[in-house]
């Protein structure tokens, strides 16, 4: 597997796999957006990025989950590994710039970046 690679393993596809992390998972928040993360004994981490309700039209919310996944593919080398992570995002302020701020944020906040 390449290190920049996002396979299609890595991502959160099973809607009981959603619930569970909003219902058992960790949260940390910082303005437009919120991470919901719980360790899942695995050797990789997991990611899904679920939009609220009402966000925008279908090619707004395209383009911000595209941000959210290439952010992400760029920094997962970085993190820890055997964590499932959701990365909510609030509508307003859609930027390449102002999504990679986001995230990384989010993950220092939950202590997820490797030291």
């Amino acid at each position: 597997m390449k290190t920049g690679f996002f396979s299609r393993d890595e991502r959160i596809k099973n809607p009981a796999d959603f619930k569970k992390l909003f219902k058992k998972g960790k949260r940390v928040s910082i303005s437009g957006a919120k991470l919901f993360y719980l360790e899942n004994n695995l050797e990789m981490n997991r990611v899904g990025f679920p939009l609220m309700r009402g966000y925008g039209n279908a090619v707004e919310r395209n383009l911000s989950k595209r941000y959210s996944r290439e952010v992400y593919r760029l920094i997962k080398s970085h993190l820890n590994t055997g964590y499932d992570m959701l990365f909510l995002i609030y509508p307003g302020n859609d930027s390449f710039h102002s999504r990679c701020d986001q995230i990384r944020l989010l993950c220092e906040k939950a202590k997820l970046i490797k030291e």
